[in-house]
């Protein structure tokens, strides 16, 4: 990626929130930077919540020329009109998604810290790949996608790539050389004001 080419910005939604409050936070924090995609990515499986806030953030970002991915859920994807799903399972069931949506959706996969599970979802034909997470955190088993997959894949790999999970300024500097999107969500949604807190996290790439 050239010097002069900033990684965008994928808006991860926090795992609940209520849609009538929280569309005009989403709001806020696209209006005051530039977002290239808005991840749904809620903790339940309740059908009707899940679509309730489908429908907030659709209407949002729909209007702001963002597009919305969901994470996992194909046949909502399709239905409630949004551009694609977010895949947590590796390269699974990327052809399935692809194969139902369409070539025009946009099908992402999280492939952990898997160089092989990415290079396996990108032939098969993922939009692009996410690794993370790339900062400390507990969750998970602890392995984290180190600096040294994302410079191999950015010098051989074509498909975009996405580094997330416990992202702080320091890694933004360091990561912003060597991946085309960072994937922020739960860093900036804890803050008073998660749009300040954005602009201080993405402060480093200028």
């Amino acid at each position: 990626m050239p010097a002069d080419d900033h990684p965008q910005i994928t808006l991860i939604t926090p795992p609940s929130f209520d849609p009538g409050n929280f569309s005009d936070r989403i709001a806020r924090v696209l209006d005051g930077i530039e977002i290239a995609c808005l991840r749904l990515s809620l903790g339940t499986k309740d059908e009707d919540t899940l679509m309730r806030a489908a429908d907030a953030a659709r209407e949002v970002a729909h209007a702001r020329d963002v597009a919305v991915v969901i994470d996992n859920h194909l046949i909502l994807a399709e239905r409630l009109g949004l551009d694609g799903v977010h895949l947590t399972d590796g390269a699974r069931s990327v052809r399935k998604a692809r194969k139902e949506l369409g070539a025009d959706a946009i099908v992402g996969a999280f492939c952990r810290a898997s160089k092989h599970e990415g290079m396996t979802a990108g032939e098969a034909g993922a939009d692009y790949i996410a690794f993370g997470p790339v900062g400390e955190t507990r969750l998970g088993d602890g392995s984290r996608a180190e600096f040294e997959l994302f410079e191999w894949w950015t010098e051989v790999i074509e498909v975009p790539v996405v580094a997330e999970g416990a992202l702080t300024a320091e890694l933004v500097a360091r990561f912003g050389p060597v991946t085309d999107f960072f994937a922020v969500g739960e860093e900036i949604w804890g803050a008073e004001d998660p749009l300040a807190a954005l602009k201080s996290l993405m402060a480093p790439l200028g």
